[in-house]
């Protein structure tokens, strides 16, 4: 329930006439701008404490709905949630507060939430009613900054025709042909890798150095969302200072600051937020401006490049532009997208991947024979043709697919993501009024044990094999449902780059582990509890993550 900025600022007005005009007789006269803040200010404190405490707990249509305990008075479980990694609290509830689909919890200022946690009320947000369901314009306006309002932040008919237009470059025939790409930058990864850690060994193993691995996944992942998605290889893993990829770095870097700009965004306007002269709004600003000039340049290449005749990959800038659907500032926000998104969640998947694997070193061990066994070697030239893997290569390889399947199962990239009610709606029979807002947390769904069994929080990357044959259970990981696995959410707001997404990673992760052994620098953290989180978009170690990674040899 919104400040009703307009109709209180219109009253107000016309008091101010009416009384400073004196054409009220029995009324004081005051002057109009006196009469204007009072009445302003007596008409904001009724609508304040109506909305913040009378009805949330009286009228909402919700209130009976179960929800967590220990509320503060006016933060409401706000509190909790800041202190703790996106999605954590709701994982906590989904598993401790019996409900039959829906929990309801307070927010800052008392503001309901609801959280879905059945397949049935997901399948009606993200499907059934997907377009009665909306992302918040708080949110649009923040993260649209570094995102661009491409296919990710449009809305309605919008969307449509942009996902429309958007799709033949993420056709699984065309993905498939991009399993050499994956392949060959993840070969020139490790390739820079495995001389950096020949340089930085430590005494004791001259095969062995401690690295920090977010930052090469991010360069990994850079290069291949610059060459696999818009034809330009950007080279971030040759040269770490690349300044592209220290852009991204800076603007997805845990911050405090950012963090509680996103809890004031909740009460207050984004584009004022916006305009504070802070640190964080300056580095957004200068990085947008350097993203949307990189965006820019990328285009006019490639047109110039079609006006010439010249060969156009079928990448999603070539595709975008034969589409004609777009006009150039749809174009960088589509750029913008991908280009943040595109790499960012994967490098967290990479990041989340070595933190699980150090830690169970049995699936490591094993899932590196497999990769030894069935793709070529690292080592060599990687334009040779024995260095070439295809898709059905990967496909083949039920233990790479399942651990892939397994970790961004149980640390899915994007952690929570929310949804605003554009009207009255309802879900599983349940009345929502409009502007309620809901969350989809991917951390909790997916780690559901209504939904996924008692062993849903643990690390089984088995549970996606099948254990018998005609065993078809095992394709959904042994989930009751589909909408158990929220990694890329479902319906036509799904990840539109779900096949690029895994393909790529399944890739990079087999030639790093096909080469390295990985294991945790800090033995505490091998209890997950020790490990600090810290995130925005996507969820990551808040002060990266140190491996002693080892070459392998043979």
């Amino acid at each position: 329930m919104g400040l009703p900025y307009r109709a209180i600022s219109a009253t107000s007005l016309a008091a101010g006439y009416l009384i400073s005009s004196g054409r009220i007789l029995s009324w004081p006269q005051m002057g109009f701008l006196a009469t204007f803040a009072t009445a302003w200010t007596v008409q904001f404190s009724i609508w304040f404490i109506y909305t913040v405490f009378i009805y949330p707990s009286f009228f909402s249509p919700l209130r009976h709905l179960p929800g967590p305990d220990g509320n503060h008075w006016l933060l409401g479980q706000q509190g909790e949630i800041f202190r703790q990694p996106s999605g954590a609290p709701m994982l906590k509830w989904i598993n401790s507060i019996p409900n039959d689909g829906l929990i309801r919890y307070k927010g800052l200022l008392n503001r309901e939430r609801l959280l879905i946690t059945s397949s049935k009320g997901l399948a009606e947000v993200l499907v059934t009613k997907n377009y009665d369901f909306e992302k918040p314009q708080n949110v649009r306006q923040s993260i649209g900054r570094i995102l661009g309002v491409g296919v990710l932040l449009a809305e309605g008919d919008e969307h449509k025709v942009q996902r429309k237009n958007l799709m033949p470059a993420f056709a699984f025939r065309h993905v498939k042909d991009l399993y050499a790409t994956f392949w060959r930058k993840g070969r020139e990864c490790v390739q820079a890798m495995t001389k950096q850690i020949l340089l930085d060994a430590v005494p004791e193993d001259k095969n062995t150095a401690v690295i920090e691995v977010g930052n090469w996944a991010s360069r990994a992942t850079l290069d291949i969302i610059g060459v696999a998605g818009l034809g330009r290889d950007f080279r971030a893993i040759e040269n770490p200072n690349n300044e592209l990829n220290q852009t991204y770095q800076n603007l997805f870097k845990p911050s405090r600051q950012a963090q509680i700009l996103a809890l004031l965004g909740q009460a207050i306007p984004p584009w004022f937020l916006n305009m504070l002269p802070i640190k964080r709004n300056d580095d957004v600003n200068s990085a947008a401006r350097y993203i949307r000039a990189t965006c820019r340049a990328l285009i006019q290449e490639k047109k110039q490049k079609m006006a010439n005749k010249e060969r156009v990959d079928f990448d999603i800038l070539s595709v975008a532009l034969e589409s004609g659907g777009f006009t150039d500032e749809n174009l960088v926000d589509q750029l913008m997208t991908f280009l943040a998104a595109g790499h960012e969640t994967t490098a967290s998947s990479m990041t989340w991947a070595i933190y699980l694997l150090s830690k169970h070193q049995d699936v490591q061990t094993r899932l590196r024979a497999e990769i030894r066994e069935r793709l070529p070697p690292i080592d060599g030239s990687i334009a040779g043709d024995s260095s070439t893997v295809s898709s059905i290569d990967v496909d083949r390889m039920p233990y790479l697919n399942a651990v892939c399947a397994e970790i961004i199962r149980y640390f899915a990239p994007v952690p929570l993501t929310l949804r605003l009610a554009a009207h009255d709606t309802s879900i599983q029979g349940q009345f929502v009024p409009k502007g309620t807002t809901i969350i989809l947390s991917p951390w909790a769904v997916n780690k559901s044990e209504a939904l996924w069994g008692p062993d849903a929080s643990e690390f089984k990357p088995d549970r996606w094999i099948p254990r018998f044959d005609g065993d078809k259970s095992a394709a959904g990981g042994g989930a009751m449902s589909n909408f158990a696995y929220m990694t890329f959410l479902h319906g036509p707001r799904s990840c539109i780059g779900q096949a690029f997404a895994k393909a790529e990673f399944a890739c990079l992760l087999a030639s790093w582990i096909g080469r390295f052994s990985f294991e945790l620098n800090n033995k505490e953290e091998l209890d997950e509890a020790n490990v600090k989180i810290k995130g925005g978009i996507t969820s990551r170690p808040a002060n990266g993550l140190y491996v002693r990674a080892t070459l392998v040899e043979g």
